[in-house]
């Protein structure tokens, strides 16, 4: 029997990479898409997944992508995780290039994946019961906040994408689940949204008990592939115990109350 097979997007690092791990642990095929080609050759060094260099802004790489991918083996899965952020400004001081970038990045590219392999997530569900689909979005979808309208905007429309494309399928065995992580701690999501200004990007952290990892969204993402057939998780939105809202970060010690 064919072992299920991913294709996972962002797969060069973060919550990418962590989530080609964890599949790989579990038994998966995986294929790990990601811009830097140096990055998933050590990936697939590290992990036996198979890699393919593909920006996903772009119309015609991805085109190739999806026949590469065609041509190598079923698709079982879709996991879109690339994406992400650029600036804090407030939306009168915004730049058009930084809000066109992330809109490309977080929502055509994951237009153009779903044009691209829903065809072969239908093979594979009429063989083996079901398909997934898994898209990384945020709780920036959610709740607006200053200095994050460019993100805030593009990831809604990311979770708009995801909700419609669930009521299209409707009818079909294909799953559509969505997670939306809060703060996660990553090598690079921060360091890139703020120009590589290494000393702001860990001040986003700092106090902060235990902030996600990558590795915690990558298993709640395999946990969604291998509930039962039946299951679909619409939505999960996850954060740590220290973010009780987007708003609300608690910097230093968790601890219970005095009296209480």
């Amino acid at each position: 029997m064919v072992n299920r097979r991913a294709v996972v997007t962002g797969a060069s690092s973060g919550i990418g990479e962590a989530t080609v791990r964890a599949l790989r642990t579990r038994g998966w095929d995986v294929v790990g898409v990601a811009r830097r080609a140096d990055r998933l050759a050590a990936l697939a060094a590290g992990t036996g997944a198979q890699v393919i260099s593909c920006d996903l802004t772009d119309a015609d790489a991805v085109a190739e992508l999806v026949s590469e991918i065609a041509a190598t083996g079923p698709v079982h899965a879709l996991v879109q995780v690339a994406g992400g952020a650029r600036g804090t400004d407030r939306v009168e001081d915004a730049s058009v290039d930084d809000w066109q970038w992330m809109y490309d990045a977080n929502v055509l590219a994951s237009q153009r994946l779903v044009a691209g392999l829903l065809p072969l997530l239908r093979k594979a569900a009429a063989v083996d019961g079901h398909a997934d689909t898994v898209f990384v979005t945020s709780t920036a979808a959610q709740v607006a906040y200053a200095g994050g309208g460019g993100y805030n905007a593009a990831k809604a429309a990311q979770a708009m994408l995801v909700h419609a494309l669930r009521l299209e399928l409707n009818g079909e065995p294909i799953r559509v689940a969505e997670i939306a992580p809060g703060m996660v701690h990553t090598e690079e999501f921060t360091l890139n949204r703020l120009g590589g200004d290494a000393i702001a990007a860990e001040a986003v952290y700092s106090g902060v008990e235990a902030p996600l990892q990558a590795s915690d969204v990558a298993d709640v993402i395999a946990y969604a592939l291998e509930a039962p057939g039946h299951v679909n998780l619409d939505l999960i939105t996850m954060r740590p115990v220290a973010q009780s809202a987007n708003h609300l970060l608690a910097r230093g010690p968790l601890r219970v109350r005095a009296g209480e």
